[in-house]
């Protein structure tokens, strides 16, 4: 047998376990993710220290008084926007409601600008709430913007567990942030 790429394929019922019958798609990228998850516990919280790190590394496109809008380092689509209160809470009822109408003014704002630079046909918004909620970061609310356009979809994520992004991270912060308007929540005023 040969693989894709004529390299000799492995017979998987040479090895004790039976063969599952997929195919692998090796995407070594994604260990910078699963060792980001392990290291959580002994570095401290990503959504704390997010607005603090070095800009090289800093992917935050707007700042608030009570929270402020970051991007997922992880992301969806391009564009994959997160609002985070600055206040280390897991909780949507939680939040103050100085807190809440922040992260909502917020919300409006990213969709506003995603719009602007992006031009999507839609979004996707949601939280999730606790590990079986599907938060991969439970302890700190975080309010997911995922711009969406017709089509974006592609088979990939479903055959090969890999998304196809047009742009790549700090390319999306510095067009972001330059699409940002030069405006304050009214918690902030």
């Amino acid at each position: 047998m040969t693989g894709a790429e004529g390299a000799e394929a492995v017979d998987g019922s040479l090895f004790p376990q039976a063969a599952d019958g997929y195919q692998r798609l090796w995407t070594p990228h994604r260990l910078a993710y699963i060792n980001a998850g392990a290291g959580r516990h002994e570095r401290g919280c990503a959504f704390c220290a997010a607005p603090g790190l070095p800009e090289a590394e800093n992917l935050v496109v707007c700042e608030g008084t009570l929270a402020y809008v970051v991007l997922n380092l992880f992301p969806y689509n391009s564009g994959h926007l997160l609002v985070c209160p600055y206040r280390h809470v897991a909780g949507y009822p939680d939040l103050t409601p100085d807190e809440t109408l922040e992260v909502a003014t917020l919300t409006q704002a990213a969709m506003r600008v995603l719009t602007g630079v992006y031009h999507p046909a839609g979004f996707n918004l949601g939280m999730n709430q606790g590990q079986a909620g599907g938060a991969g970061i439970a302890q700190h609310l975080h309010q997911h913007i995922v711009p969406r356009w017709i089509g974006d979809s592609n088979f990939f994520p479903l055959v090969a567990q890999t998304r196809a992004l047009a742009e790549i991270l700090s390319d999306t912060r510095d067009r972001l942030r330059e699409g940002w308007p030069c405006w304050s929540t009214p918690a902030a005023s």
